[in-house]
C-alpha cells in the first residue's frame, strides 16, 4: 500500500466550528491521525449548522460537520473538570501537534496554555487560530469572520456611493486554516531538523492583510491610492468583464489586442462589425474602459443573448480567445473536467448512506490523499482513543457518570 504523506503524525484538534477543523482536515486527508476533542453536551458547534441531510436538522446530519471531519476520530471531554484537563494533557503528551481556535486567554484560564503543555511535551507544536492573534490590542476580542476581514482590509472598499462587500461563506475561517496548516507543517520540519516544539500564532486579520487581490494593498503602498470595486468589470482595458448570455454569464478577458479583434470578427460574422469599425471612440481600449464600457456591453448584448455560454466557449476556444463560462455550483459538481480528475469523492456512513464530498485540490503522485473514514459520530472513538492512554472500560463508565466524557 502507498504510504501516506503525514502517516505517523498525531494531531489533537481542540476547538470548534471551522478554522481548527479545516486545518486538521487538511492534515488528516494526508494521513495524520487526528483526534477531535468535543464537549460531551452537543459537541462541535458545526454540528448545529446546515445544510442538513434531507433538510432535517440533527447533530449527525450536518453537511458542514460531515465534510470538515472526514478521516478523524472523535472523543468527548469536558476540560472544565480537573479530570478532563488531566486527560487532555495525557493526550497532548503523546501527540505531535495541538490545534485550537478558542479566544486567547481561554486556555490560560484552564491551565492548558502552551507554556504549561510544553512541560508535558517539549516537542509539542501548538497552533492557535483566532480573529486577531495572541498579542496586540485586539487579541482578546471575540469576532466573526466579517469583523476580521474588515480589519484586514479586504472588504473596506466598495463601488462609489455603495456599501463595501464582504467575502462570503466564512472564507476568513477557511483561509486562516490553510495558512495554519502550512505554518504548522513548517514547524514540524523545523522540529525534525533541530528538535523542540513551538507555538504557531495565526490571526485571521493578518491573513486577510496579506492578500493582495486586485492590487489594492500595492496600489496604496506604492501610489497612495485606494482602489474601489468596479462591479462586473475590472478597470484598465476593455474587455475584462462578466456579461450575461442566453443561459447564464460568460467572462471576457482579452489581454492581447488580436484576441479582442478575433471576438469582434466572431460577432461580425467574419469581419469587425460596422458599428465598431466606424466609431473613433472605440479605437482605444483604455478609453472604452474609462468612458464607453456600458455602451460596449449593450452593443455586445444581442450577439451574446443568441448563444449559450457553452456555445460561446466552444467558438472562442476554436479561435483562441480566452473567454470562459461562469458555472453554477450544480454545474461545477457535474463538470466533466472535475469528474475526469476524480475531484469529488464518495464516502458512506451507516446512518447517512453514501454522500459526495469535495476532494483535495492537489494530486501527489507518490503519497496521494486518501479518504478512509467518514466523519465520526459524537464520542465514537472514546474507548479506542482513551484505551491508548491506558483507560479501561470500567474507567470510561465512571467518567461518563461523572460527565467528564
Amino acid at each position: 500500500m502507498t504510504r501516506k504523506a503525514l502517516e505517523g503524525l498525531r494531531v489533537i484538534e481542540y476547538g470548534s466550528f471551522i478554522s481548527a477543523a479545516y486545518c486538521c482536515k487538511l492534515m488528516a486527508d494526508l494521513g495524520a491521525d487526528v483526534v477531535k476533542i468535543e464537549h460531551p453536551d452537543g459537541g462541535d458547534e458545526a454540528r448545529r449548522h446546515g445544510p442538513f441531510l434531507q433538510d432535517q436538522p440533527h447533530p449527525e446530519r450536518s453537511g458542514l460537520f460531515l465534510y470538515l471531519n472526514l478521516n478523524k476520530r472523535s472523543v468527548t471531554l469536558d476540560t472544565a473538570t480537573p479530570t478532563g484537563r488531566t486527560l487532555l494533557g495525557e493526550l497532548v503528551g503523546k501527540a505531535d501537534i495541538l490545534v485550537e481556535n478558542w479566544r486567547p486567554g481561554f486556555l490560560v484560564g484552564r491551565g492548558l496554555d502552551y507554556e504549561r503543555l510544553r512541560k508535558l511535551n517539549p516537542e509539542l507544536i501548538m497552533t492557535s487560530i483566532s480573529p486577531f492573534g495572541q498579542t496586540g490590542p485586539y487579541s482578546g476580542y471575540v469576532a466573526y469572520h466579517l469583523n476580521a476581514s474588515a480589519v484586514g482590509g479586504v472588504c473596506t472598499v466598495g463601488e462609489p456611493d455603495r456599501e463595501p462587500l464582504a467575502y462570503p461563506l466564512f472564507q476568513g475561517h477557511y483561509q486562516a486554516a490553510v495558512h495554519a496548516a502550512a505554518a504548522t507543517l513548517v514547524a514540524v520540519l523545523q522540529r525534525d531538523f533541530e528538535g523542540g516544539g513551538q507555538h504557531v500564532d495565526i490571526a485571521e486579520a493578518d491573513v486577510w492583510a496579506s492578500y493582495h487581490g486586485g492590487g489594492g494593498l500595492m496600489a496604496f503602498l506604492y501610489e497612495g491610492r485606494v482602489k474601489m470595486r468596479t462591479g462586473h468589470r475590472t478597470m484598465g482595458f476593455y474587455p475584462w468583464c462578466v456579461l450575461p448570455c442566453k443561459d447564464g454569464f460568460i467572462s471576457e478577458i482579452a489581454v492581447q489586442g488580436y484576441q479582442w479583434k478575433r471576438f469582434l470578427e466572431l460577432m461580425g460574422g467574419g469581419s469587425v462589425p460596422d458599428w465598431y469599425a466606424r466609431d473613433p471612440r472605440f479605437q482605444d481600449r483604455l478609453e472604452i474602459s474609462r468612458k464607453y464600457a456600458d455602451e460596449m456591453d449593450q452593443l455586445q448584448a444581442p450577439f451574446l443573448m443568441e448563444h449559450t455560454k457553452e456555445e460561446l466557449f466552444q467558438m472562442c476556444l476554436e479561435r483562441r480567445i480566452p473567454f470562459a463560462p461562469l458555472y453554477t455550483v450544480d454545474e461545477v459538481v457535474n463538470h466533466s473536467h472535475l469528474q475526469a480528475r476524480r475531484y469529488f469523492v464518495k464516502m458512506s456512513r451507516e446512518d447517512t448512506g453514501p454522500l459526495i464530498y469535495p476532494g483535495a485540490p492537489y494530486k501527489l503522485s507518490e503519497t496521494p490523499c486518501a479518504y478512509t473514514r467518514p466523519a465520526p459520530q459524537l464520542g465514537e472513538h472514546n474507548a479506542e482513543v482513551f484505551g491508548e492512554i491506558g483507560l479501561s472500560p470500567p474507567d470510561l463508565v465512571g467518567l461518563r457518570r461523572a460527565g467528564v466524557i
